[in-house]
């Protein structure tokens, strides 16, 4: 894959690095970034592709043939123009209500979906609290039975819904998710205990507000969406991406153990 001289950097974090290139949008991760995990990545986009969803489109998986970044794995999609929830919201925060309930409204079309073939929630966060050994065992062991008795689910889950992941288009004026990394079958409740987790990290004024909206529009209790807090506060303490240890705690005592 080839980098022009005109890209521009959109964001810097983690193990990659996201540029603009003309019509694409490039996703150029670091040496340490397994070749599986780039892959799997574009295989979630194409199977969420076939599934109707409004996602930008998959053009190439492949390595950086020259430059600061050579050799390194990147994956590019189609760039859509336009922004953000999390924009639009910080540029009107008077309407932060009304932007929370179109990514909800936009997270309950996207859990109408079925998708057998995407990786399944369930044994996802069996395998990353399992391997949470920081965890102290007996939490470890109660979170784990929660998984295990989890039932059967097969709805699209993004797993990383947020503001800044949904792009309003300046085309079509429809809303389009983006970073699919983490998409899963799964349950709905546990996606939104997710979503909840990170408003309370990056917008806790507003989490509440999400939760309420969810609740309403979704017809789901809140009390099911707090039951899953733990697990995957549990299951993003494994991820060791930078969130703050002491906050994923917090969450994940949430819960009582004896």
């Amino acid at each position: 894959m080839r980098l022009s001289d005109s890209k521009s950097e959109i964001v810097r974090r983690g193990n990659k690095v996201v540029y603009r290139d003309g019509d694409r949008l490039l996703k150029v991760f670091n040496s340490e970034k397994p070749a599986a995990d780039v892959f799997n990545e574009a295989l979630n986009i194409a199977r969420i592709e076939n599934t109707g969803i409004r996602a930008s489109e998959i053009l190439e998986v492949s390595r950086v043939e020259e430059g600061e970044h050579k050799g390194s794995w990147a994956l590019a999609t189609r760039f859509v123009k336009g922004r953000t929830l999390a924009d639009l919201a910080a540029a009107d925060p008077k309407n932060m209500e009304l932007y929370i309930g179109q990514l909800v409204d936009l997270q309950a079309e996207v859990h109408s979906f079925d998708a057998p073939l995407l990786n399944r929630q369930k044994d996802k966060l069996a395998r990353m609290i399992g391997s949470c050994h920081s965890i102290d065992p007996t939490v470890r062991y109660d979170l784990e039975m929660r998984v295990d008795g989890m039932r059967s689910g097969m709805r699209v889950c993004h797993g990383d819904l947020i503001l800044s992941n949904v792009i309003v288009s300046d085309e079509d004026k429809q809303l389009y998710l983006c970073d699919w990394a983490h998409v899963t079958a799964g349950l709905p409740e546990v996606d939104a205990a997710m979503t909840y987790l990170l408003f309370n990290l990056e917008y806790p004024e507003h989490a509440d507000l999400y939760l309420d909206i969810y609740s309403h529009k979704t017809d789901t209790p809140k009390q099911i969406v707090n039951h899953w807090l733990p697990v995957v506060a549990a299951a993003e303490l494994s991820r060791k991406r930078g969130l703050s240890e002491d906050f994923l705690r917090n969450w994940i005592n949430v819960g009582d153990y004896d």
